[in-house]
């Protein structure tokens, strides 16, 4: 047990500070504040000593000098034990810092509403987070507080010790005091990396808060938890049980494809992180049944993503088979009502998410694979029409959503379009040909269109076997990546069969 005799307060965040102040006056612990803080428990009615008449030192440089003082920091650091730091101690006139707590500059949120670099230069922490390292270094000695979440925890700490803090509560506020230190460094150094457009530096500090530990991951023998750069991903539960590991991957699976649909447009239904159906037709209804009738079968326990509101007649349809998860810009009042009806079925509003995923992750061991996100857009200029007969305006349009729809289905992808809606999909086969047979399988199994069909395939055809097997299924145009040794033949089947052929200027593996 070491007994708080003395503390030093110095916050940005001043929540829950009288109740700290009303315990700390209780076990008479002598404080120590500066700036904003001081001012604030002088106005809360405490008694407070300030850090320049502590130090005998003023703040300099318009308060950038103020804690970073060898008194302030030998009243932290020093082993009570150790008698020569005992004896240096007294030779000094130096006092003992019992207590540490410190809240930084709100860099984070400065980064975020903040547009001159020079100012958010400002709102970078320096004695804040020397005081924390200093106190966590030495909690042995010195107990440090980090965050207004932990100052009941040290309020009980106090009553139960009679003023005192255990050793085991000193490590385990070290431990956080840290992972704080750390957390403001690494946000710090990516905002440096940003603006100097450096996306693989040397050495990677990803820093990440905790949303939710999960109850199991993609299997119940398996620990799992969420992290984000904030403690809200945007994404509005408003109804259902909790989200698991796997309703997480299909959400954020469903929302990669949704937000690149066209505004208020799209149906996407999701199943073990691959569409199984997706539509951008006008009329919501038919987009949603449209994009069901791609795979119903796959469609059962799968999630839903409307990239616009629901509305009472749409959650009529809804009602009417089984999903996990149903995703909306908004529900309509007499929407929810029909909805929540169902006890389990889990609803999100992403009304206020938007992509804006830049690096993606892939974890082994203990290595990292990185790279840039997918995200570009596929229009017109990305493609080039290869092949005698021309695309007209309705194929190159469904050309285009097919490819885009394709490069988020698990390679080796096939992805058949007709009338803005997909009828077929085959996905995740070592073989390009087995891709296509799936594809053209799912199409006359659940799809008897009448309209022109269109396909499009993630990267190129190696042979024209693949292509082949796509044309005799009735597709009438093809959209593929350039870049095999064997495109010129690919082109002169095209040319033989009248196939319209179109080539995009990037491939889009999605492993």
């Amino acid at each position: 047990m070491k007994k708080i005799r003395s503390a030093l307060i110095s916050l940005s965040d001043k929540t829950n500070l009288k109740p700290l102040l009303q315990a700390l006056k209780k076990n008479r612990v002598k404080i120590i504040s500066s700036g904003g803080t001081f001012k604030i428990i002088k106005k809360l009615g405490f008694k407070c000593l300030e850090v320049s008449k502590f130090t005998n030192s003023d703040e300099i440089l318009e308060g950038r000098v103020k804690t970073l003082h060898p008194k302030i920091h030998a009243g932290i650091l020093n082993k009570r034990d150790n008698k020569t730091h005992s004896k240096e101690m007294k030779i000094r006139g130096f006092q003992n810092i019992d207590l540490v707590i410190v809240n930084f500059y709100p860099f984070e949120k400065a980064i975020n509403e903040k547009k001159n670099h020079g100012k958010i230069i400002e709102n970078i922490d320096i004695g804040g987070p020397t005081m924390v390292r200093a106190a966590a270094k030495n909690y042995n000695d010195v107990t440090v507080i980090t965050s207004h979440e932990q100052y009941f925890e040290l309020i009980d700490e106090l009553k139960i010790n009679k003023g005192s803090t255990s050793l085991k509560f000193r490590e385990k506020m070290s431990r956080i005091a840290f992972t704080e230190t750390a957390y403001y460094d690494s946000v710090i150094t990516n905002y440096f990396n940003e603006i100097s457009k450096i996306s693989f530096p040397e050495k990677k500090i990803i820093h990440k808060k905790l949303v939710e530990k999960l109850r199991y991951g993609e299997n119940p023998h398996q620990e799992s938890a969420l992290y984000s750069d904030s403690k809200s991903l945007l994404l509005n539960q408003i109804h259902g049980k909790t989200l698991s590991y796997n309703n997480y991957n299909d959400i954020f699976s469903a929302l990669r494809i949704s937000k690149t649909l066209p505004k208020n447009k799209g149906t996407v239904i999701i199943k073990h992180a691959n569409p199984c159906g997706v539509s951008i037709l006008d009329n919501k209804i038919k987009s949603y049944k449209s994009a069901l009738a791609c795979d119903p079968l796959s469609a059962f326990g799968g999630i839903v993503s409307f990239n616009f509101k629901v509305t009472e007649l749409l959650a009529s349809e809804l009602k009417k088979n089984f999903y996990e998860v149903i995703i909306a810009n908004g529900f309509d009042r007499a929407a929810l009502k029909i909805l929540k009806s169902k006890k389990n079925l889990r609803l999100i509003d992403a009304s206020k998410f938007s992509l804006n995923e830049n690096i993606k992750f892939n974890s082994f061991e203990n290595s990292i694979l990185m790279q840039s996100t997918d995200n570009q857009h596929i229009s017109k200029k990305n493609i080039k029409i290869v092949s005698k007969k021309k695309p007209n305006k309705t194929q190159i349009e469904n050309l285009l959503f097919a490819f885009n729809i394709c490069r988020f289905v698990k390679s080796n992808a096939i992805v058949l379009v007709s009338n803005k809606s997909t009828v077929g999909i085959g996905s995740g086969q070592p073989s390009r040909l087995d891709s296509c047979q799936i594809a053209i399988n799912k199409m006359d199994k659940f799809n008897n269109t009448q309209d022109e069909i269109v396909a499009a395939s993630d990267a190129f055809f190696p042979f024209q076997d693949g292509i082949e097997k796509l044309i005799q299924s009735g597709v009438s145009a093809v959209i593929q990546p350039s870049g095999s040794i064997r495109d010129k033949d690919i082109i002169s089947f095209a040319n033989a069969t009248g196939t319209v052929l179109v080539f995009s200027k990037t491939r889009h593996f999605n492993h």
